[in-house]
């Protein structure tokens, strides 16, 4: 099984796979694959391969891709509802603080 990376090297893996132009052009970073993965070969990096080692490989690097994107939905949706909280909240405060009737009106004299 291939050694654990950062999600840093997770998300520079799926760069990788996603960006046709980063295959065999040579970036700032080498076209290279991430330390300790083999090179995806472009497209081709997705086709089956017959070394069950190299499938259980793929498998494991994709999962960890797959949780850190889920960690990052978590995330955004954490931030959507702290921000759907803090506008309620204001809406709240800015109700209590609105002046009422106006008091000379409705004073019997």
């Amino acid at each position: 099984m291939s050694q654990a990376f950062t999600p840093e090297e997770a998300f520079d893996f799926l760069q990788k796979m996603w960006n046709p132009l980063a295959f065999g052009m040579g970036t700032a970073g080498g076209a290279s694959a991430l330390p300790g993965m083999a090179s995806l070969g472009g497209p081709a990096g997705m086709m089956a391969t017959l070394d069950p080692a190299e499938i259980e490989r793929k498998i494991q690097e994709l999962k960890v891709v797959e949780n850190w994107l889920a960690m990052n939905v978590t995330l955004l949706q954490t931030t959507i509802k702290t921000l759907e909280l803090q506008k309620v909240s204001l809406e709240a405060l800015r109700a209590a603080h609105a002046p009422a009737a106006k008091p000379g009106k409705n004073k019997k004299a």
